[in-house]
């Protein structure tokens, strides 16, 4: 043999599958997952997603088979998405006690009460005009007001919390969301509900079909002036997770996950020890799964090696609406 030959061979750790799991430094598990749900205002019935096969709007009867399901499959956390019957300029349907979210944690923590209920805390759902908060002119120029809708995220967690929400998540960017609903918990006695904050939500092209889902999609205008710029430096996405950390946020999202695996990694390392969410969302969803329709791509295999490269760039968590495939596909 020559000197040149290799005596350092990295294939022989990938020679055996069995090999190759044990030293596997990522691990994707079901228990690392949370499956969102959208819910009408309805006792039973189930309305289809056009753009997102195999996902449903569902009525509360639904809900709770859908929460047995999830636990079944091994699965510990919902995150829950209401669609209301009325919708007004200021999404006063959010904050009553037996709003849609509010009903639909009732239902689930009586079909499975050792479910972790998520909790989206947000107004695009439930206004008029789609947007994330009490939306005012000024000259001429319609947005969203960031001082007036603080106080009613904060009465929304709050009504969360009382229906029995084991984590609030506010998601509209909001300067400040984070401490208003951290302290309208703590004044209500909830001091020891977590608060997962959308700290890093990006402008994206990918939450078109959510938009359908959710029946949120804007009147007029984008969200561009409150979510954050898909061209913005790592550096500015840190700042957002360093305030929300500094305003008592205790899990940190990135949104979305596939196009922003650099900010989950900057994350990763710059917040050792802080819980990290990544959410893979529904335009992620609905392109993967229209490929595999048309035989272009291996499902199963694509969405296996995207989510574990989210776990790889630094997500403890993941939101995923592949969850109940994932869990079976693992099992």
């Amino acid at each position: 043999m020559t000197e040149a030959f290799p005596t350092t061979r990295l294939r022989r750790l990938r020679h055996h599958a069995p090999l190759r799991r044990l030293v596997r430094g990522v691990d994707l598990t079901p228990d690392r997952l949370i499956l969102p749900l959208f819910i009408r205002d309805q006792s039973e019935g189930s309305r289809a997603i056009a753009s997102m096969p195999g996902h449903a709007q569902l009525g509360y009867r639904q809900l709770a088979d859908a929460a047995r399901e999830t636990r079944r499959l091994g699965i510990s956390a919902v995150i829950l998405f209401g669609i209301p019957d009325h919708k007004d300029a200021t999404g006063s349907a959010a904050l009553r006690d037996d709003g849609v979210v509010q009903n639909a944690v009732r239902v689930v923590k009586e079909a499975v009460p050792d479910m972790l209920v998520v909790t989206d805390v947000c107004f695009c759902e439930y206004t008029s005009h789609g947007h994330c908060g009490v939306v005012e002119q000024r000259r001429g120029i319609k947005d969203v007001d960031n001082d007036q809708t603080l106080p009613l995220l904060g009465r929304q967690a709050v009504s969360h919390a009382d229906a029995g929400a084991d984590i609030v998540a506010p998601s509209g960017m909001m300067d400040g969301m984070v401490q208003a609903v951290r302290s309208a918990l703590d004044g209500a006695s909830f001091a020891h509900i977590p608060v997962m904050s959308y700290a890093a939500k990006f402008a994206s092209a990918f939450y078109g079909p959510f938009r359908d889902a959710a029946e949120s999609t804007p009147q007029f205008g984008d969200r561009r002036t409150y979510q954050m710029d898909p061209a913005g430096s790592p550096g500015q996405a840190v700042r957002e997770m360093e305030m929300d950390l500094q305003e008592g946020a205790d899990i940190l999202m990135v949104k979305p996950a596939l196009a922003y695996l650099d900010i989950l990694h900057a994350a990763r390392q710059r917040f050792s020890g802080v819980p990290l969410a990544a959410y893979n969302v529904s335009g992620e969803f609905s392109m993967v799964k229209a490929a595999a329709r048309q035989g272009w791509i291996d499902e199963r295999a694509a969405v296996l090696e995207s989510l574990t490269a989210m776990r790889r760039a630094g997500a403890d968590l993941i939101v995923t609406y592949w969850a109940h495939d994932v869990a079976r596909w693992l099992a």
